[in-house]
């Protein structure tokens, strides 16, 4: 994977002109980087969410991904929180962004939950609680299950490489399967500098549809209204108190079970 240094990020956010909003707003990451001032030790009253402009936040999520590899999941997290440190200070300026490389490629390279989503959850999860939030990470993750990625298209100038990708519909949430899909279905190698690029793009797409989730909840207009009817379907028989109770989690579950000679024809026509 091509890394963007500092210099060259802040180069680069410093110069761009993206559709009219100029992306100078201080760089992608943030000054404090070095973890929480005990002197600054925030109370939870303080970790308030300020609403941000998702057109300002795509271009810093899309080269946060490339900035020292450190991936999609830190891109949304440090292109929501950092933008809300650069713009409002302490405390959101004093959170250790780095430490969210760990979810880069699925969650240090195990393929498991797209580390774009991750970061966006995890951005959720500093202002909200679980009973509030839940219903947020849902809208998300059921938008991506549903959408063509990648949609964003970057500046001239960007990072990573420039032109147009195929898209492509994943059906999951799943790193592995997102990349593995795609990669079936263009031919692109999963290995390969295009892909990267996917990413790195899919990290701007998410931020995107986070801070348009987010901004909903703080003006009181948040509604979910995505649904999966595979969930439905497989609740039905599996879910809790029904006759094979062994269903944990809310993915759609097709791509895996929905019987293919990949999974050997397993749940072929299933049930």
């Amino acid at each position: 994977m091509t890394t963007l240094s500092r210099r060259d990020a802040l180069s680069w956010l410093g110069g761009a002109v993206l559709g009219g909003v100029v992306a100078g707003v201080g760089g992608v990451v943030s000054t404090a980087r070095e973890g929480f001032a005990a002197k600054t030790a925030a109370s939870p009253a303080l970790w308030t969410p300020h609403k941000l402009d998702a057109a300002e936040c795509a271009p810093l999520a899309h080269a946060g991904y490339w900035y020292e590899g450190l991936g999609c999941c830190y891109g949304v997290f440090e292109s929501i929180i950092g933008s809300m440190g650069r713009k409002h200070g302490a405390p959101y300026n004093q959170f250790p962004f780095a430490m969210m490389e760990v979810g880069k490629s699925g969650i240090s390279d195990w393929g498991t939950v797209c580390g774009a989503l991750l970061g966006a959850a995890s951005a959720f999860a500093l202002f909200w609680g679980r009973k509030e939030r839940d219903p947020m990470v849902t809208e998300l993750f059921r938008w991506y299950e549903k959408t063509a990625f990648p949609m964003y298209t970057p500046a001239p100038g960007a990072p990573g490489l420039a032109g147009p990708l195929p898209t492509h519909v994943s059906g999951s949430v799943l790193c592995h399967l997102s990349v593995s899909t795609w990669s079936l279905a263009t031919g692109i190698d999963a290995n390969s500098k295009q892909r990267s690029e996917r990413c790195s793009r899919i990290t701007a797409d998410v931020a995107v549809k986070a801070i348009e989730i987010m901004n909903a909840k703080i003006d009181g207009a948040f509604a979910p209204g995505l649904k999966s009817t595979a969930e439905a379907g497989c609740v039905s028989c599996h879910g809790k108190g029904k006759a094979s109770p062994i269903l944990k989690g809310r993915m759609d579950c097709t791509p895996c079970h929905g019987g293919s000679v990949h999974v050997q024809d397993k749940f072929h026509k299933h049930p």
